[in-house]
């Protein structure tokens, strides 16, 4: 009897995640200007949040990756390639739009890509122990938060 609701959970559980992918997809792809906006109706282009919405996706890619089923992992998969396809042509056709392929990692974006003043460099220092002349079973625990 457990493993019928666990299975039933299970299958309710997938089918809300392929939902929340879909409903971050359809975002994007609102403001990606595939979608019209539904008060104008006509398509509208904001590449930043269309790029905050298919990096959010790329996240969640990275942080699920081997806890999904095929399903899941299928929908997600193609969901971000046709967004971050679709961006890209968006973004070359919007003049001025010099960002980068969201989901990228920094070693794949173009050289040609430019760091804006409002977006900050995201790179965090791993958390390290200032040198000591004490033997390795003497040191203290020590967190640094970088100076």
């Amino acid at each position: 009897m457990a493993e019928v609701q666990t299975s039933i959970q299970s299958g309710e559980l997938s089918q809300r995640f392929i939902e929340f992918v879909m409903m971050h997809a359809q975002n994007a792809a609102l403001f990606l200007g595939q979608i019209p906006n539904p008060k104008t109706g006509e398509g509208e282009v904001n590449l930043e949040l269309a790029k905050m919405f298919i990096d959010q996706l790329a996240m969640i890619q990275e942080k699920t990756r081997g806890n999904l089923t095929n399903e899941e992992a299928t929908v997600l998969r193609n969901a971000l390639s046709n967004l971050q396809m679709a961006y890209v042509e968006v973004a070359q056709k919007t003049p001025g739009a010099a960002t980068p392929t969201p989901g990228a990692k920094p070693e794949q974006q173009p050289a040609s890509s430019q760091t804006t003043a409002e977006e900050p460099p995201k790179t965090s220092e791993p958390i390290s122990t200032p040198p000591s002349s004490e033997p390795e079973s003497k040191k203290k625990f020590t967190k640094s938060y970088g100076s």
